[in-house]
């Protein structure tokens, strides 16, 4: 046990608790994305449930100045109104495939006086600039529009100017174009009737697992690697710092003696 002594010192005590801590972290962020795989998973089967209920009224997903809830984003919904042209808002810097594009929001003015936020779908703009004059018409008159409620987006790039923003918020858009508009969007999968020239549908969420278990895999493995790493240095130590070819560094590479050295050492 003498030999040990060596892990008391400052020095051994130190790299040990470093090592602690790496592998503790390491640990916890696998977890953490073993996690995040597991919620991808529950939404992946909520997509599914709500995709087979088929469409409920958007009355009952959506209300003025309140969130979609959680449980409700990806709910398939239906609404029918008349779409507000003049107040069409373009969500730039949305590319496809490695092309230029925008997305296309028109409030849906309902029944009762309130309107919807219907993103109509994707506009390939090339490189250049698009306004909401530019965009492909919305069918004229009362439209029936089928899509899946989304729930808003937030922080800085949600701001609304010169009737263009980066991320749709109905709170933003709502002010913006002074409508009392429902909290959060719709993402338009068919319209009834057609517009005379569609737009390309909002793509459909991605329903595989993601990275998430790779990455959980990937910091548990350098968790691991820390500790193997460790117990080789502590085991080198041991051995009196001999290294992994039995010989300690500090001897120097060993020169081959010639034959008259051999016959010398043998006498």
């Amino acid at each position: 046990m003498r030999r040990l002594r060596f892990l008391l010192s400052r020095r051994w005590l130190g790299f040990a608790l470093a090592v602690v801590a790496l592998a503790w972290v390491a640990w916890r962020l696998g977890e953490w994305q073993f996690g995040r795989l597991e919620e991808r998973r529950d939404r992946n089967a909520a997509i599914e449930r709500h995709e087979q209920a088929g469409p409920v009224a958007v009355g009952e997903v959506m209300a003025v100045g309140e969130p979609v809830a959680t449980a409700d984003q990806w709910r398939v919904v239906e609404a029918t109104g008349t779409y507000a042209v003049e107040d069409t808002v373009i969500v730039r810097y949305r590319t496809r495939d490695g092309a230029p594009g925008v997305d296309v929001v028109v409030p849906l003015e309902l029944a009762d006086g309130s309107s919807v936020l219907v993103d109509r779908g994707w506009y390939a703009t090339g490189n250049s600039g698009v306004s909401s004059a530019d965009v492909p018409a919305p069918p004229p008159g009362e439209v029936t529009v089928t899509g899946r409620a989304r729930r808003d987006a937030t922080g800085d790039s949600t701001r609304v100017a010169d009737g263009s923003t980066r991320a749709i918020s109905s709170v933003e858009i709502g002010e913006a174009l002074d409508r009392e508009v429902l909290g959060g969007f719709v993402d338009a999968v068919s319209e009834s009737p057609e517009a005379a020239e569609p737009l390309e549908p909002a793509e459909p969420p991605e329903l595989d697992d993601g990275p998430h278990f790779y990455y959980g895999l990937q910091w548990w493995f350098f968790g691991a690697l820390a500790i193997f790493g460790f117990a080789y240095l502590v085991l080198d130590e041991y051995r009196g710092g001999r290294g992994p070819w039995g010989r300690r560094a500090s001897d120097g590479p060993q020169e081959p003696a010639v034959d008259g050295e051999h016959d010398a050492r043998q006498e």
